[in-house]
This record gives C-alpha cells, sequence and structure tokens, in this order.
C-alpha cells in the first residue's frame, strides 16, 4: 500500500526537511509539494493524495482555511505541521489525524504515520465492503439485502478505537477498550477510565454510533457500559442488578435493560 502524499507549507526548508524524513518510510510517496494554501488546494484536487501534511500557519491562507476549501470533495488525512503546541486543539476539531510540533521528530513522525496506516486500512476495507454490496446488489438482490441491514457481527472498522476529547483547553486521546462506562450529563458525556473522569460534549445518541455494541450497552437511560470491564454481576431487588468494574466502581442495571446486558454477561 503506497501513501500518495502532499506537503503544504511557506518554508521551503521545512518541505525540504520533512521530505528527507519521509524517505525513511518506502510506502510514503511525495506527489506534489505547495508553497501556499490555495497552492495546496489546486494540488490536492489535482493529485487526489491519500495524505496532506499541512502547515498550519501561512500568510493569507492557512491550513484551516485549505481543510474548509476540500468541502466539496472527498478530502484527504490531514496531519497538522505547526510550530505550536496550542494548534492542536483546533487541528482535533478539524479532525486532523495526527499533528506534528516542528522541528518534526522522527520517531513522533513514524507513529503519525502508523496512526495513517490504520486509518487508510480501515477506509479500505469500508470502501471494499461497498463494492461487495454493489455487485450482490446486481446478482444477489436478497444477499445485498442482509448485508445492508447488518448482521449479529458488525466489522469492528466501523467503530472507534481511539475518542479524542477535548477537557480543559487539552486534548486526551482515549483509547476505547479502556473506557469502564460513560454516564450523561446534560448535554455532555462523563467517559471514565478507572483512572481518569474526562467530559466530551456529545449526545449519548451520536456517541453509541461510534462504539461497537459488541462491547458497548446502554445498562442506564443514562448509562453505557464496556462490558469487557465487568467483573461480577450483583442482583438486586425488583429485577435489577449491579454490575461490578474492574476499578471496582458499581453500576446500576435497570429492568428495562437487563435482558441486553444478560446476551454479553457471562
Amino acid at each position: 500500500m503506497t501513501i500518495r502524499t502532499i506537503l503544504v507549507d511557506d518554508e521551503s526548508l521545512a518541505i525540504q526537511g520533512l521530505q528527507l524524513r519521509l524517505e525513511a518510510h518506502d510506502d510514503v510517496e511525495i506527489v506534489a509539494t505547495a508553497n501556499n494554501g490555495r497552492e495546496g488546494i489546486r494540488q490536492i484536487k489535482t493529485h487526489k493524495p491519500d495524505l496532506v501534511f499541512l502547515d498550519i500557519q501561512m500568510p493569507g491562507f492557512d491550513g484551516f482555511s485549505v481543510i474548509s476549501g476540500m468541502m466539496d470533495v472527498e478530502p484527504p488525512l490531514f496531519v497538522f505541521v505547526t510550530a505550536y503546541s496550542e494548534h492542536a486543539v483546533k487541528a482535533f476539531e478539524a479532525e486532523a489525524v495526527d499533528y506534528l510540533v516542528k522541528p518534526v521528530d522522527e520517531d513522533r513522525l513514524a507513529a503519525t504515520l502508523e496512526r495513517v496506516r490504520e486509518r487508510m486500512s480501515e477506509k479500505g476495507a469500508a470502501e471494499m465492503a461497498g463494492k461487495l454490496q454493489e455487485a450482490l446488489a446486481e446478482v444477489a438482490p436478497e444477499a445485498a439485502e442482509q448485508i445492508g441491514e447488518g448482521s449479529d457481527a458488525p466489522s469492528s472498522s466501523r467503530y472507534e478505537q481511539v475518542i479524542n476529547i477535548r477537557d480543559q483547553g487539552q486534548i486526551f486521546r482515549v483509547e476505547v477498550k479502556d473506557i469502564e462506562m460513560i454516564e450523561a450529563a446534560g448535554d455532555y458525556m462523563v467517559i471514565k477510565t478507572g483512572e481518569n473522569s474526562l467530559v466530551l460534549r456529545e449526545t449519548m445518541k451520536d456517541l453509541e454510533k461510534r462504539l461497537d455494541p459488541r462491547h458497548f450497552q446502554r445498562v442506564h437511560r443514562s448509562t453505557i457500559v464496556n462490558l469487557d470491564q465487568v467483573r461480577q454481576v450483583k442482583p438486586h431487588t425488583n429485577g435489577e442488578c449491579f454490575l461490578i468494574l474492574g476499578s471496582g466502581g458499581e453500576v446500576k442495571v435497570s429492568r428495562s435493560y437487563r435482558d441486553v446486558v444478560a446476551r454479553f454477561v457471562h
């Protein structure tokens, strides 16, 4: 798998330095470079790359403006490059894969490219599934309909593996498998990992769509639990029960959701 890449930066030395560091990665092919945001948009629309390393601070047309200019096409993956780490918050708000602080560290770059490969692999799997469904729609409509409706074993590539949470001016990257439970608090979600509690501005309904239902289930009107973190089930009165989590915390399961949990907890 080749990662077709474009570099956009108003500093020629910065482009040259990144080119040198990328030479160590055989699967990265630099198809174009650009010295300003407007030229970057033209190159992206012309070459349709997989990945763009994008400088945030450029005169006239900055990196975030480039993102806005991609709204009429299928955008590539973006990695922001900046001299100022505080831009990380806005970078993640723009849904960048990652951000790098100048001068770019080689180990940090390698970790970023690994994240890019994971994203591309997930995207490729989704595209293959879509093409398969289109082909089945022509030769076996009933089978295509079953795929469209979903199955009892949904593909994990559809769901988040890491969630970026902006809390108190910082960005926390939380691995989904480490989440113990999620509680609704008005318009916010409280994400608990056993060690930390972080606040995410998102609705319960939208967050549920991002999580694999084979692992995350709602056990109360305002509570989602990671079933992999459940260590014990304690019966309670009136048909309710408590789940004991790995950290020792207890979560009440209301009667309405008892049957749902019973299918996953053995």
